[in-house]
């Protein structure tokens, strides 16, 4: 059951009824760290605590640049370490001729 009481916009997609705050922890946290504001990371702060969502955000498949940036300076946590940083990083771009 959802009982955060986090914007609903953020979860658009997501039949709430099913949704369970503990099961989908990393979705909750992908999704806060990318599109929430101040007052949300802070609800998001308080329910899981620092730990957890350090431990989370490293698995996100995705995060826009400025977002990645800026979550590894808040967290402490080098960029290198990131899923969705290596991933990126294994991608090969076409060459362009």
């Amino acid at each position: 059951m959802f009982s955060l009481n986090l914007p609903k916009n953020l979860f658009w997609d997501i039949d709430m009824d099913r949704f369970d705050n503990i099961l989908n922890k990393q979705l909750i946290i992908e999704r806060v760290i990318s599109m929430g504001d101040l007052h949300d990371l802070k609800i998001l702060l308080h329910f899981y605590g620092l730990e957890t969502i350090r431990q989370e955000i490293i698995k996100a498949a995705y995060l826009d640049n400025k977002t990645l940036t800026w979550v590894s300076d808040f967290l402490d946590i080098p960029k290198t370490k990131f899923k969705c940083f290596q991933k990126k990083q294994s991608d090969q771009a076409h060459w362009n001729y």
